[in-house]
């Protein structure tokens, strides 16, 4: 428990006080957002606002957590940890290239489609692959073949289905995973067009996978802090404490970035942040093995992703008609002369109600 709030403390610290120096330094390297004509004429006020925000929260999240775990001993440095780490690392060097692109060509486009989705493949199939093939003291892999909501779900485990051809268990687990990985990461990307909506929407559903974590970590199997009469409710997961750990670091390092990013924005997380962000709620999802739930506990993403989708299809199926005024969905609340931070806050408070209710069914299955 130390080092979880240990974790979370020095990567707030560490945001709160050093983002101002990076703003500085983003706005000397001409690191300024650019803003499509096309888009709601209040945000041609966010031109130029330092992007690449993404930046200093996960060097935030990196400081608080290995100072925190070299401080503990490093106990918590664990294969797990160590993945979720790398998928947000990972994903937001993809974001951080399709940034720059934006930024030195000043057009709203950076890499083109194949090329991000390219990049993401890549960072999604070697987490894929890692994730079930590093172990821990105990032997236990970080992530399993099977999907998962609130536990394992034996009947849909690939391995299981393709047991007569194996190579096709393979294959289907990672179509999985980065199916997983690219709905996660353009979800948050898709949520990042308001100061502070993507931000916030992400303190609130990483927290809620550090409750899991810590809560897997006390009924882990094994244990000594399971009671005998819940031994069958007890969780496999391989170093739940060190997953909590994470989401803490990230948690901090988040709060410290709101204060700046909050409106008005001094500084914006642009892809860097985003991509990074979506990369590691996928695998805390898939690590804690409740992937199905963040279908509520990043609702919020699947609401701004869905919106997107949803106009599109109607578009296509009416000849050109939409059902939307803008997507995603915070820009038709924009055009319907609601104040910025009224859509923001609203949104965070949607999102705390699905974080409650993804939490809510996360703890009913251990009651039941």
């Amino acid at each position: 428990m130390g080092t979880l709030l240990t974790a979370g403390s020095l990567a707030l610290v560490f945001s709160l006080a050093l983002t101002p120096a990076f703003i500085r330094l983003f706005r000397r390297l001409n690191l300024g957002q650019f803003i499509r004509d096309d888009g709601p004429e209040s945000h041609h006020v966010k031109r130029g606002t330092p992007t690449m925000g993404g930046i200093v929260f996960i060097l935030a999240t990196l400081f608080g957590f290995f100072v925190a775990a070299w401080l503990n001993g490093g106990a918590a440095i664990t294969p797990s940890a160590l993945l979720v780490l790398f998928m947000l690392v990972g994903m937001a060097a993809v974001g951080f290239l399709d940034d720059y692109l934006k930024v030195r060509n000043q057009r709203s486009l950076g890499l083109g489609g194949w090329s991000k989705i390219a990049g993401q493949l890549a960072v999604g199939t070697a987490y894929a692959i890692l994730a079930v093939q590093l172990t821990n003291a105990d032997g236990l892999t970080p992530a399993s073949t099977a999907i998962s909501a609130v536990r394992d779900i034996p009947d849909l485990d690939f391995a299981r289905i393709a047991t007569a051809v194996p190579a096709v268990g393979v294959i289907l687990y990672l179509l999985w995973v980065n199916v997983l990985a690219a709905a996660s990461t353009n979800g948050v990307n898709l949520a990042d067009g308001l100061d502070g909506l993507a931000t916030g929407a992400s303190i609130l559903s990483i927290g809620a996978f550090a409750f899991i974590g810590f809560w897997q970590f006390s009924q882990a199997c094994g244990g000594d802090r399971v009671q005998p009469d819940n031994v069958s409710k007890c969780y496999p997961t391989a170093d739940p404490l060190s997953l909590a750990i994470v989401a803490a670091a990230i948690c901090g390092a988040l709060i410290g970035f709101l204060w700046w990013n909050t409106n008005p924005a001094k500084i914006i997380m642009g892809d860097t942040g985003a991509l990074g962000l979506g990369g590691a709620l996928c695998a805390l999802a898939i690590e804690t093995h409740t992937e199905l739930l963040l279908l509520l506990i990043g609702g919020l993403f699947v609401i701004e992703a869905g919106s997107v989708i949803v106009q599109r299809a109607y578009f296509k199926a009416t000849g050109g008609r939409r059902l939307f005024l803008m997507t995603p969905i915070h820009h038709t609340f924009e055009l319907m002369n609601w104040r910025e931070v009224t859509i923001v806050v609203r949104l965070w408070i949607v999102t705390g109600i699905l974080v409650a209710l993804g939490l809510g069914v996360f703890y009913a299955e251990w009651l039941g």
